[in-house]
């Protein structure tokens, strides 16, 4: 589960904790709120979707590969050669699977980060809070964390403007640890295999469906 919520509650934050406070301007609120309904757009126009990314994790590590999003409940990251790993979402469970141990772990979509963003109803507001909002190192962070539990860790999305592009995720999990993914050459509307969001065992060849 940490590894599941590292790399998918799907990892962008160089950015610590700006909430806005009960003293801030009519002003500042009311930009805050502007902003909020920018990105609640963007990302519910969000259906599909292919980009290169950049992945660093906590301990410095940077692995490369392709990032696939079909809304709603559906996306997969695959790593470049040598690196056999892959996670994909299904539309129901979320598998992450570990080539070096040949062995794949899962959890429901609906109890990982990466839920939000693939839900199809998505929004800013109820299970999910918008702990900060700001403009730095020419993007737009949004920071939430889960309404239940603030403390399990963070998700911070970073995008760019003129146009609204998402440009990269930082997640922070319960303990700390930090993972971030920067995507290049984001491609929106593509029309993507099915098979590409079902799980399959790359030693079995034999695909896992949820119906």
């Amino acid at each position: 589960m940490k590894t599941l919520f590292r790399i998918l509650a799907l990892t962008a934050l160089l950015f610590s904790p700006l909430a806005l406070s009960q003293s801030a301007s009519a002003e500042k609120t009311e930009k805050f709120v502007q902003d909020i309904a920018l990105v609640e757009h963007y990302l519910q126009g969000l259906s599909s979707a292919r980009a290169r990314f950049v992945q660093t994790t906590h301990d410095g590590t940077q692995l490369v590969g392709t990032f696939y999003l079909q809304r709603p409940g559906k996306l997969r990251f695959e790593y470049d050669d040598p690196i056999k790993d892959f996670v994909v979402a299904d539309g129901v469970f979320i598998y992450f699977y570990d080539a070096e141990l040949g062995e794949q772990t899962n959890a429901p979509i609906g109890q990982t980060l990466a839920d939000f963003i693939l839900r199809k109803d998505l929004s800013l507001s109820g299970d999910v809070l918008v702990e900060s909002i700001r403009r730095k190192g020419d993007l737009l962070q949004v920071q939430l964390v889960q309404a239940s539990d603030p403390e399990a860790g963070s998700l911070t999305l970073g995008f760019e403007e003129g146009p609204m592009t998402l440009k990269k995720w930082r997640v922070v999990d319960g303990q700390g640890l930090i993972t971030e993914v920067e995507l290049f050459y984001l491609k929106t509307d593509i029309k993507h295999p099915s098979d590409l969001f079902v799980y399959q065992a790359p030693d079995s060849g034999e695909p896992s469906f949820n119906e």
